[in-house]
Order: structure tokens, then C-alpha cells, then sequence
């Protein structure tokens, strides 16, 4: 090729890179509203409100007629999708340019990586180009071996392959004889073969539908947790996530040895195929080339591809299920107006109290040692005495930590007494405690409470989960929270990223009063990061308690895309306009105005009956052509004026307070009792019924129809209805079932 040719191909290639530039976006909208099986103008205003650095939970609560009311699991599909389909546009130009700077891109392969819609099959094409490091191919090259390997695969049908390979004997080239010309030919053939991209997703996908996965121990006297695996064998297309999970870890731990087998007379004949066109002297050099190129360099490579994408898809799946679990314990109903004393137990270090009033506010710290070693009941029945009856505590929550069931036994003996003594029933409940220790050796725990050790902010962590779980789970780094499975098994990058959004979506949700919020809080609010919510804690603390909305403003660094993207989530509660407390947003304001004045009313009439009845008599779709707005944003004003300052946790069942306390021996088959979901998993749901150890309900006995998943069934904190199905003393685990028993 001469320098104008390599130029003139050159500016081919950039003017092909610029097309697909330029059609990209058409080409995304297309497959996007294709595979998520949505609207055109749906999915294209959301990528253009995403582009605009709109955030997931504004668009969804303020663009529903832009978006045709996606709700924030559809966006998040969108923005998921479509951050990974433009990276492999990206990846395909820089493939195209890779294999171009090699004077090997032809027209037919550059379609190839164009048309392609997963990042493998572009990997895939890309492969026979990739620099590798010294394989044997390679060398047999270096010594010139090309030729033969080419006139091989021109299936002479006479000659003599011998004579041939002869030819290539060069001492001086490290090729002592014809045999190994011939090895080194075959060689070149196996890579080439190995390299085929199409042969490659062939096997690849054959593996996934016929393959097993076997797992067997490597000390089959070592006792472990992985012992259902000392000798297992399931069929890749069916392997569980949670298995998946549980076996990558049991290889990494180095107790199981695991391999993918596959019936190989099917690839054979398929390689075959592709490889030998009928018969010549060459064949069967051929067949043994292709065996050679399946078990040393494509058997091998594919078992690592399906493992890993095994585990993607597992990691996915307990990803999926850890931020659903983490959103209902985010969600849980606030336990309003009460002083609460919370309880961090342990042996050894005893337990410690920590008192707070209906605000959270700490009011006093303690230490007890009633649990073994020390035994001193007597007196700690003294120091809960003291403290209930100086703060006039309503509630006891204990963490579900060490020793938790034992300091239960004595809360549960202490409320009987003081019952007896002063006729005053206090209740106490378990919570889970998970993360408070991350939290109270945190630089955020130190700042808030100085003059506090580590196990005396956790109790007050834990006393003020059960007053607003969200504003103190925040303070937590997402995945500290217990509520999944195999979380420490999962890539961190991605795990990080959706629990984060979950959070963001829990807060913003709810909305925060941004007079009392926290900067942890206020981090996950709508376009607010954390120097932004450090800003506004300072601000507020310089300057008094925000009155308006629109002060916010005023925050340092916080300019008007961050305000626009925020303020609908912030509330300020006695201020001087009564809307901030709603999650109207202000740029409805207007609207509003027009509506109250339509319907004759004030900002008095707000959560009135008066407003309720007027909104009753009016026609939404006549109204909203009126307002000049769509139906969907006059529902959200009408339902934040009709049920001001409402918080969409108080919906919710509150938890179970408890009196005394249950032991695994009082249980008996067939026995009924309440309970609260601690955790759901893809094999079940483990529930608190008050004795040490949460039952299990599997998946099979939660409801008497099929259940595809748990989640579609139960979720964290909710209160259920169980019956025992079994008790295995020995091991501490009970057996529930959510099915009521025939009567």
C-alpha cells in the first residue's frame, strides 16, 4: 500500500468514525426503546433530561409529563443502559482505529464490530489482533512458518505433507526438521482457530446451555460451612445466584475445587465444520488441530468467561436484592414522641445505655454488666430504674448484636418487676444493629459526640434508629448495613453505586427538613453533594433557621441548577410560606396561586376539609388545562395540599414491641406467632420471633401459590404471621412457614 493509499484509507476510516458519531444517538433511542420496550419520546426526554444534569428523583417527580410518568426504576434502566451501550460505541472506534493502524481492518470485519450490541462480541472480533504476549504461535511465525500453515489450509488434496514441511527446515531459524516446521504450522492454524470469533460465541454459548459445574473439597475431613458442596455437580443454566456466590467463595477460602464440564462430541463436530471444507491430505491434521485449539486455548478461555459472567449476574442479582431490602429498612416507620433508652449489649464490656428525648437529643450515657461474666443484675436494675424514672423513657431498643438475647432475658425480667411494683407497662424491641459500629468509629461520630467512647455512640445510634431509622442509617456507609447477601462477594465499585441510589431515592422520598437535617442527610438530597451539605449546616448554623425556601439560594456554591434540582425535597416547616413545607416545588407556586384562586380559598384552607371538598367537585383534566399544566403535576400539588407535612413511612405498620421474652425451647411445631422480617434472600426470609436466632422461611413456604422471588412476597421490616415447622435444638435454627396449617 503506497502513503496516498494508507492516507486515503486513513480518511475512510475517520469519515466511517464520524457517521457512527453522528448516528449514534438515533441508534441508542432505537435498541433502547427496543430492549427496555418503551416509548420513543419517553426514552429520548429522559436521556435528554439526563444530559442536562437532571437528577434520577427530580425527573421523576417533576418531569412525569416530559417522561410519561417513567417511575425511578425505569429511569435508573435508562440511564444504566445507556451509560454502558455508549461505552461500547467508544469501545468500537477505538477497536477500528487499533486494527486500522495494523493495515488489516477490511470492510466486512469493520461491519462486524459496527453491527455488534455486546461488548464480548466486539472483544471477540478484536481478539486475532490484540497484541499478545509470546505464544507458540507466535514464534512459529518469527520463524516463518506462515506459509506452510497457509498452503495447509488450502486442503491440498495430493502431495505429501512431509515434503512440503521440508522445505521449512532451517537450522539457523531453531527448525531442526520437518516435524517440527509441521508443529509449528499447526500451531499458527490452532491460534487462528482459537481466534474465531464466531466459533468462539458458538462454544460459548453451548457451554452456558450444556455445561455443568462441579465442585468437590480439597480436605474432605475439614469441617466448613461449604460442606453441600464437598461433592456437587449442577447445571450452569440453573446454578442460583446466592450458589454462585457461595461457591466462588468457598474456592477463594481454598476449601473447594470447582470445574465446568462439557459433553465435547457436539464441539467437535461443530469445529469441524467450520474448520475443514471435505477431504484432502491435511485432514486428519485438521480434526487434531481443532481438538488441540479447543482444549488448550478455547475450553479454557470460555470456562473463564462463563464463570465470570456466573458471577455478574450473581453479583447483579444480590445486588438487586441488597438494595431492596436496604430501601424497606430505610423506609421503616418513624417511632414519633417518644424518649427512648437504647442499649448496646455485650458480656465482657457490659452493656451500654444511652438515653434521648423525642428529638434525639442525648440526655445521659451508662454502663451495666448484667450478662455473664459479671453477673450484676442487682445493679443494673438499679441504673434502668434510675434512668427511667428521671427521663421518663417509654421505650427500650436493644441492638441484635452480642449478647442481645441475654440482655433481652433481662429487660423482658426488669419490665416484669417494674410492672409489679408500679403498675407502668414500658416495651422494648430489637433492632438491627448493623453499621453502628462502623458509625461510631467514624470521623461523623466523633464530631457529634466528643466526649463519648465508641460503644456509647453506638447506643445512641441504636436508640435513634428506632426514632427515625433513615436519618441515622444515613450516617452509615450503605453496604455496613446486614440486609443481603454475600455482599462482601460483590465488585464494590457497583455495589457502592446502587446502594447509593437507593439511599438518594429513600431520602428524597421522604423529603428532609433542612432545618434539622444533618449533613449526612442532606448529602443525598437531589443535586447536593457533601461539600454542599456541609455549606448548608454552616450557613444555617451562622444565620438562624431558614424561614423560606428561596434562601437557600444564598448558600455558598450552591448556584441554580443545584437549587432548581434540590428545593422540591427540601422542607422548611413554620416558615413564612406555608407551600415550603409541601413537596410542591416552587417553580408551581404560580400554579398554585391560580388554583386557590379558582377555588375562592387561601393558604389557610391547605389540609382542610373545605379544600378537600372543592378539589373533590373540580374535574382534574379541566383544571389542569386551566393551570396550563399536565394532569400528573396537578395530582402530586392537589395530594401535597390536601395532606400537608405527610410522611410516606407513617403508612407503614409500625414494629413489635415486646414484653417478654420467647426461648427456642418454648417452641413446638404448629405454634403461631408474630414476627418482623429482618432480612430476605433469594432462598427466603429470615424472621425475628424474639428468641435468639431469626427463623428461616424458605422460599417454598411463604405463600401457598408459586413465588418466583421473596421480594415479590415479603420485604425487610414488615410484621408477618408464622407458624413453626421445625426446631433443631442443637444448631439454634428454627423452621417457619408463612402458610396457615389446614384446620
Amino acid at each position: 500500500m503506497t502513503v496516498r493509499d494508507e492516507t486515503k484509507e486513513l480518511k475512510a476510516l475517520d469519515a466511517s468514525i464520524e457517521q457512527m458519531k453522528a448516528s449514534e444517538p438515533e441508534r441508542l433511542l432505537k435498541q433502547l426503546t427496543a430492549e427496555l420496550s418503551l416509548g420513543k419520546g419517553q426514552v429520548q426526554r429522559t436521556i435528554e433530561l439526563l444530559d442536562e444534569g437532571n437528577t434520577i428523583p427530580f425527573i421523576a417527580r417533576y418531569r412525569k409529563e416530559m417522561t410519561g410518568e417513567l417511575d425511578e426504576n425505569q429511569l435508573r434502566a435508562i440511564e444504566e443502559r445507556l451509560g454502558y451501550l455508549r461505552g461500547l460505541e467508544e469501545r468500537k472506534r477505538e477497536v477500528l482505529r487499533l486494527i486500522d493502524e495494523q493495515n488489516k481492518l477490511t470492510d466486512e470485519l469493520q461491519q462486524s464490530i459496527v453491527k455488534s450490541v455486546k461488548l464480548q462480541e466486539v472483544e471477540d472480533l478484536y481478539r486475532p489482533y490484540r497484541q499478545k504476549r509470546k505464544t507458540r504461535a507466535s514464534v512459529a511465525k518469527e520463524r516463518g512458518m506462515e506459509p506452510l500453515a497457509s498452503w495447509i489450509l488450502t486442503e491440498p488434496k495430493t502431495g505429501s505433507v512431509e515434503a512440503e514441511a521440508a522445505n521449512y527446515v532451517d537450522a539457523n531459524k531453531g527448525v531442526d526438521n520437518y516435524e517440527q516446521a509441521l508443529q509449528g504450522a499447526l500451531d499458527i492454524i490452532a491460534e487462528m482457530i482459537g481466534d474465531d470469533p464466531d466459533i468462539r460465541k458458538w462454544v460459548r454459548q453451548y457451554t452456558f446451555d450444556q455445561g455443568i459445574l462441579r465442585t468437590e473439597a480439597k480436605d474432605k475431613a475439614q469441617e466448613s460451612v461449604y460442606e453441600m458442596y464437598y461433592a456437587y455437580q449442577e447445571p450452569v443454566k440453573r446454578l442460583p445466584s446466592h450458589r454462585i456466590l457461595a461457591i466462588n467463595r468457598g474456592e477463594r477460602e481454598d476449601i473447594l475445587k470447582v470445574a465446568l464440564d462439557v459433553p465435547t462430541e457436539k464441539i467437535a463436530a461443530y469445529m469441524e465444520r467450520k474448520t475443514i471444507r471435505g477431504a484432502s491430505i491435511v485432514r486428519d491434521l485438521l480434526i487434531t488441530t481443532a481438538e488441540d485449539a479447543y482444549k488448550r486455548l478455547i475450553a479454557p478461555s470460555i470456562e473463564r468467561d462463563v464463570r465470570n459472567e456466573l458471577t455478574e449476574k450473581a453479583e447483579e442479582q444480590a445486588i438487586q436484592v441488597f438494595a431492596s431490602n436496604l430501601r424497606s429498612l430505610l423506609l421503616q416507620p418513624p417511632v414519633k414522641g417518644k424518649t427512648v433508652l437504647g442499649v448496646d449489649p455485650a458480656f465482657r464490656t457490659g452493656c451500654k445505655l444511652a438515653v434521648v428525648d423525642d428529638t434525639g437529643k442525648l440526655l445521659q450515657v451508662a454502663v451495666t454488666y448484667p450478662t455473664a461474666p459479671h453477673h450484676k443484675v442487682k445493679e443494673a436494675e438499679r441504673t434502668f430504674t434510675e434512668l427511667a424514672d428521671r427521663y421518663a423513657v417509654e421505650l427500650v431498643v436493644i441492638g441484635n448484636g452480642t449478647a442481645s438475647r441475654e440482655t433481652e432475658q433481662f429487660v423482658a425480667d426488669w419490665i416484669g418487676k417494674r410492672k409489679a411494683e408500679k403498675g407502668e407497662l414500658l416495651q422494648y424491641v430489637i433492632v438491627n444493629e448493623a453499621g453502628a459500629s462502623v458509625y461510631s468509629a467514624s470521623k461523623l461520630a466523633q464530631e457529634e459526640f466528643p466526649d463519648l467512647d465508641v460503644a456509647e455512640r453506638s447506643a445512641a445510634s441504636i436508640a435513634r434508629r428506632m426514632q427515625d431509622p433513615l436519618a441515622e442509617l444515613v450516617k452509615i456507609e450503605p453496604k455496613a448495613i446486614g440486609v443481603g447477601q454475600y455482599q462482601h462477594d460483590v465488585a464494590p465499585k457497583r455495589l457502592e453505586e446502587s446502594l447509593g441510589a437507593v439511599v438518594e431515592s429513600a431520602v428524597n422520598h421522604v423529603g428532609v427538613d433542612v432545618n434539622t437535617a444533618s449533613p449526612s442527610l442532606l448529602s443525598y438530597v437531589s443535586g447536593i453533594n457533601t461539600t454542599l451539605a456541609k455549606n448548608i449546616v454552616k450557613y444555617r448554623e451562622e444565620n438562624g433557621k431558614f424561614t423560606e425556601r428561596r434562601l437557600l439560594q444564598k448558600v455558598p456554591r450552591l448556584g441554580p441548577k443545584a437549587y432548581e434540582q434540590c428545593i422540591g425535597f427540601m422542607r422548611i416547616t413554620d416558615g413564612i410560606n406555608t407551600l415550603d413545607s409541601t413537596p410542591i416545588h416552587p417553580e408551581s407556586y404560580k400554579v398554585v396561586a391560580q388554583l386557590f384562586k379558582q377555588l375562592g380559598v387561601t393558604d389557610s384552607a391547605i389540609g382542610t376539609k373545605e379544600l378537600t371538598d372543592k378539589l373533590a367537585q373540580a374535574d382534574a383534566a379541566i383544571l389542569a388545562d386551566q393551570l396550563g399544566v399536565g394532569i400528573p403535576t396537578l395530582k402530586d400539588i392537589v395530594d401535597s395540599l390536601l395532606r400537608p407535612g405527610r410522611d410516606p413511612r407513617e403508612e407503614l405498620a409500625p414494629p413489635i414491641f415486646r414484653t417478654d421474652v420467647l426461648q427456642i425451647e418454648d417452641l413446638k411445631p404448629g405454634m403461631e406467632l408474630q414476627g418482623t422480617v429482618r432480612n430476605v434472600i433469594d432462598f427466603g426470609a429470615f424472621v425475628d420471633i424474639g428468641i435468639k436466632n431469626d427463623g428461616l422461611v424458605h422460599i417454598s413456604q411463604l405463600s401457598g401459590r408459586f413465588v418466583k422471588h421473596p421480594l415479590d412476597v415479603v420485604s425487610v421490616g414488615d410484621n408477618v404471621t408464622v407458624w413453626v415447622l421445625s426446631v433443631d435444638l442443637k444448631k439454634g435454627r428454627v423452621g417457619l412457614t408463612m402458610r396457615a396449617p389446614e384446620q
